[in-house]
């Protein structure tokens, strides 16, 4: 058996490629950092239709699945785009089959934003950007509209993804499942969230890759570029060694997702334990190979690593994800 996409998914990539380096440059990524609003690709992803692939055509969507959006993730990975569209692509599914039609029809048309707290997250992200909540507080899975929630800001390492601590209440909220229902439906979109940001951190770790390997090239040290020195070819291939593993993994945890695997979760948590990891790693390299000038905070490369710093922890830490493969092979077992 081979895997690969298709000639359809290649096509929606560079789609989103295109949208992506002509309206989401390093510039408007600062721009949005330093809280100047400018305008994002996010109403002209939805024109594409991006932010409601995952609905069904008779809910205004694409009728597409994970394997799909995998490819569209990575590309906004890569962008560091500065919006929920992993929330959106993870949670709208669910949101538009189960009574919050309105409210899906709206996000997909990129008209409003959604952010997910799940179970005990204590922190919410794009906290004031988001205009609805889905929650699920261990009994019910509900959506809260932003006016009925209150939040307390918090400081975010990753200053394009603003996070609060929320406090929830049921005025106004559209309750979409209660009880075991509830339940599955929050471990599905958990499930998605954490996904899609597997594939957006391999979209992060692919830029600050690629922006090591340029300033190697550029950088010149006693009358040679410091990429031609074995030790920064070592860091370079053992970032890209990282990457290319995790890679692999998601888009098997994006089949796993769309298919309905019984074993999702564990390949979720593969996928987005090792794309942490690489994130990481990766950042670790690139910061090290542009050495003091990587540390000043008007450097690009902050724009992603910090990003990456904020996603590894996101829908499951390292940990989580650690136990979650631990439990799920002493159960086979």
């Amino acid at each position: 058996m081979r895997f690969g996409f298709t000639e359809d998914q290649l096509m929606l990539r560079d789609t989103v490629r295109e949208i992506l380096a002509r309206e989401c440059t390093p510039e408007v990524v600062r721009a949005v950092w330093e809280k100047k609003s400018p305008k994002t690709p996010y109403g002209t992803l939805a024109e594409a239709g991006v932010l409601g692939m995952t609905l069904t055509e008779e809910q205004g969507g694409l009728g597409l699945d994970e394997t799909d959006a995998a490819l569209p993730l990575e590309e906004a990975g890569y962008a560091a785009l500065p919006e929920p569209i992993v929330e959106a692509i993870a949670a709208l599914p669910v949101v538009a089959a189960h009574g919050g039609g309105a409210w899906a029809e709206k996000i997909a048309a990129g008209e409003a934003r959604l952010s997910i707290s799940i179970g005990d997250a204590r922190l919410v992200a794009f906290a004031e950007q988001a205009d609805v909540f889905l929650r699920y507080d261990g009994k019910k899975l509900y959506l809260a509209p932003r006016e009925e929630v209150a939040l307390e800001m918090q400081v975010s390492v990753d200053r394009t993804r603003s996070i609060a601590v929320p406090r929830f209440t049921d005025e106004g909220a559209t309750v979409l499942a209660e009880g075991a229902e509830a339940a599955e439906l929050a471990a599905l979109v958990f499930d998605r969230a954490a996904l899609g940001s597997a594939l957006f951190l391999n979209g992060l770790s692919r830029k600050m890759l690629e922006l090591a390997v340029e300033y190697a090239k550029d950088r010149v040290q006693f009358g040679r570029p410091i990429g031609s020195q074995q030790a920064v070819k070592h860091r370079l291939a053992d970032a890209l060694i990282a990457l290319e593993f995790a890679k692999p993994l998601a888009y098997r945890a994006a089949w796993s997702v769309a298919v309905a695997d019984p074993e999702r979760s564990l390949h979720v948590s593969l996928a987005k334990l090792r794309a942490s990891e690489a994130a990481r790693f990766v950042a670790k390299q690139s910061l090290q190979v542009h050495g003091a000038i990587g540390y000043t905070i008007e450097h690009d490369l902050h724009l992603w690593m910090k990003r990456a710093w904020a996603l590894a922890a996101a829908y499951g830490t390292e940990d989580f994800h650690r136990d979650r493969i631990g439990r799920a092979i002493l159960n086979e077992a």
